[in-house]
């Protein structure tokens, strides 16, 4: 078992985390216009969410790998150009965090975690991610590779709902900040194409 490699994917999973997006946003509105409970619904439906993907993830690659080491290599190959894709569309993209921006309705708990649900459930960019993402840190040469994935999968989960509940719970705190320093912005845009980057080379050379 590999640790090193378990600590830089806790490493880039939290830096993923914290980069502005469309569900760390969304938290933070709910958070911020409905209170910290609203917020807290809408990420237990996110991460539950990736449990399913976890789950098409780890077993389809799974039966890659015992079928073709060399199909598996062209797969990570084709994560690394994908996640260097990503980086370069955060790097077209614009820098500006948009708060406030919209109507956010007003949901019962159960109807947030359904939505968080479905909302990382039904998108496939999530599962295009996943398999970037994943297959370049197993970190056993013995270990099952399902059980790999789902030890991989445990850790986004974690690292994720941690991040996404302290943008819940301190939203006000965090809204203001980014209000009046107009550069986080800015330096979030460059952290996650960094990660992105630092992950495809990660990919490409092990």
């Amino acid at each position: 078992m590999n640790l090193e490699i378990l600590y830089a994917f806790v490493l880039a999973t939290a830096a993923l985390a914290f980069a502005p997006g469309p569900d760390n946003i969304y938290v933070l509105m709910q958070s911020m216009i409905h209170g910290v409970k609203s917020g807290l619904a809408t990420v237990f439906g996110l991460m539950s969410g990736c449990v399913v993907h976890t789950s098409l993830v780890a077993f389809g690659v799974s039966v890659l790998i015992k079928q073709s080491p060399f199909l598996f290599t062209g797969l990570k190959v084709v994560g690394a150009g994908y996640l260097l894709f990503l980086a370069y569309k955060v790097f077209k993209g614009n820098a500006h965090i948009k708060l406030g921006e919209g109507h956010v309705p007003k949901k019962t708990y159960k109807s947030l975690f359904v939505q968080g649900f479905f909302m990382n459930v039904l998108n496939p960019k999530v599962s295009i991610f996943f398999l970037a993402f994943f297959p370049g840190f197993l970190f056993s040469d013995s270990m099952n590779s399902v059980w790999q994935f789902y030890i991989l999968g445990a850790i986004f989960i974690v690292v994720s709902f941690i991040i996404f509940a302290f943008i819940a719970i301190l939203a006000g705190r965090i809204s203001i900040y980014l209000k009046q320093h107009k550069n986080t912005g800015l330096v979030l845009k460059w952290l996650q194409i960094v990660v992105f980057m630092g992950i495809a080379a990660f990919l490409l050379l092990k």
